[in-house]
């Protein structure tokens, strides 16, 4: 029986802070903007026109006004953000349910199974174009291919609002001259590293004998880039199975050291991933926490309790503690997660001394059933909570 070929479909929203601000905005649209505020903070997106001036994310504002004096700069809103993204999430999960998401403005789709109903590659994809432009007032770009590798670049090539399939047989002569820095996992220091060994372009990469990376770059990191050098990336498309873990996580739009910073983070990421625990009416008694460094290294860790939970403050408790037990020492992250496995549709009632499940739980169901009749913010841990400034 002849086996499938996988169709990956990776779609990543154009300028996506910045689209939203233009949305609500539409006298914006045209001009440059740059999503961020504060001259000691940081650009977090830039539309094109800004870009132009050289203006990127993770860039100070400071330095950017310096670059774009007459450009508009945006406070970023976050909810308005997340709000946007659930819709395109939906959109993308009506095509088909394996749907991974990267970040709030980026996915990959498994459409494999898709084709029959839907038709080709090129078909959904334009579909999936139609439709986010449609419903969501916002324009995103479309990588195919038979892998998340080269389905991810294909996206990078064709934007804005562009769609890009790469057939198996167009995959070297499309990949091969392209620079070092494409190769998944290759930061700037991996980047300088290669090119001092004169690899500069990827089919550098792929014309050198793999223990001859693995001598100079360490047996994983060589055997990895020499593996997408060739466009072979044997990763699936992961979707969150509520059958066996709940997790949330987030990818920065510009790398984060700040430990109070960070730690707010993970208390958003427990929010959610705890929510949809409850909702489930589910418990679970192993919790565990994702770390992935600037340089894409990343790290997991995890605790298994005696009783399961569900309750927002008991998780995050233990979520902190993972977090500060690994003593990073304000180590650039990119991004974390929390997952939460071994997870049971019911909980003694035993208490661990000292503890006041009960409590927490009876408390945030009532926050729950707040937040499912008047908003999800309309209660949240007083740590999340801003206030908006007067104008």
């Amino acid at each position: 029986m002849a086996t499938v070929k996988q169709t990956i479909i990776h779609c990543d929203m154009d300028a996506f802070y910045a689209s939203v601000a233009e949305l609500d905005d539409p006298s914006l649209r045209g001009k440059p903007v740059v999503v961020g505020a504060g001259i000691r903070g940081v650009v977090l997106s830039a539309n094109y026109p800004a870009r132009k001036f050289g203006i990127r994310a993770a860039m100070p504002v400071g330095r950017a006004k310096r670059m774009a004096p007459n450009a508009i700069f945006v406070t970023p809103d976050h909810h308005r953000y997340a709000e946007i993204s659930a819709k395109v999430m939906e959109i993308f999960e009506s095509f088909t349910p394996y749907v991974e998401p990267l970040s709030l403005d980026e996915a990959f789709m498994d459409v494999t199974g898709a084709q029959k109903l839907l038709g080709s590659p090129r078909e959904i994809g334009q579909a999936i174009r139609k439709r986010v432009h449609d419903e969501c007032g916002i324009t995103c770009s479309v990588g195919i291919a038979s892998n998340k590798f080269i389905a991810k670049l294909a996206s990078g090539h064709c934007k804005p609002n562009g769609l890009l399939e790469i057939p198996d047989d167009r995959v070297i002569s499309f990949l091969h001259p392209l620079p070092v820095r494409d190769l998944w996992g290759v930061g700037p220091k991996t980047a300088e590293q290669l090119e001092r060994l004169g690899l500069h372009q990827i089919s550098d990469i792929a014309n050198t004998p793999l223990e001859t990376l693995k001598r100079a770059l360490g047996d994983a990191t060589g055997e990895h880039l020499y593996e997408l050098s060739w466009g072979r990336d044997f990763r699936t498309v992961v979707v969150d199975d509520p059958e066996q873990s709940i997790g949330a996580n987030e990818t920065f739009s510009y790398d984060m050291d700040e430990p109070e910073a960070i730690l707010r983070e993970y208390l958003k990421l427990t929010e959610r991933a705890s929510t949809r625990l409850r909702n489930r009416n589910l418990f679970a008694k192993t919790i565990s926490i994702t770390v992935r460094f600037a340089d894409f290294k990343t790290i997991t860790r995890s605790k298994t309790l005696p009783l399961p939970i569900s309750s927002t403050h008991e998780i995050y408790q233990v979520v902190k503690d993972l977090y500060e037990a690994l003593k990073l020492d304000r180590a650039r992250l990119r991004l974390v997660g929390v997952s939460l496995s071994n997870l049971r549709d019911d909980a003694p009632e035993q208490l661990m001394l000292g503890q006041r499940e009960k409590g927490w739980r009876e408390a945030e169901s009532a926050v729950d059933k707040a937040a499912a009749r008047f908003g999800e913010r309309s209660v949240r841990p007083a740590r999340l909570y801003k206030p908006k400034k007067s104008e």
